[in-house]
């Protein structure tokens, strides 16, 4: 027996703005807001679907230093510079981590600066 990946819990901010954000690039809806003021999305399925859901809870110090974790994203309905623009136009931001130039993969922010990369490769959409 294995575990399965159900979800990710991203401390934020701003839980609403950065729901909404991811919310766009993934395709995703939210699933419930929490008296806290979290905010959890995922995919039409939810919960315990065939991909994990993204639970933004609200903090009030940004965590210091290099974030240990980051998330990778594929473009599932058009090519890899078509994406990014789309991203851009959401809010990310280029990011800077020493990257030659030469990578098959862009590493970006969103807008509370948390980096994650759109890799070349297409996928399915789910």
């Amino acid at each position: 027996m294995a575990c399965r990946f159900s979800e990710l819990v991203v401390d934020c901010h701003d839980p609403e703005a950065l729901a909404a954000f991811w919310a766009a690039v993934l395709d995703y809806r939210v699933l419930g807001r929490e008296e806290d003021g979290a905010v959890e999305i995922g995919p039409e399925a939810g919960f315990g679907g065939a991909a994990p859901t993204l639970v933004f809870g609200r903090v009030p110090d940004p965590t210091p230093g290099k974030l240990r974790m980051h998330i990778d994203v594929n473009a599932t309905d058009r090519d890899q510079d078509a994406e990014l623009e789309r991203l851009l136009a959401l809010g990310a931001t280029r990011a800077d981590v020493g990257q030659t130039g030469d990578e098959g993969w862009h590493v970006l922010a969103d807008p509370e600066g948390n980096e994650f990369c759109l890799l070349r490769r297409r996928l399915d959409p789910l």
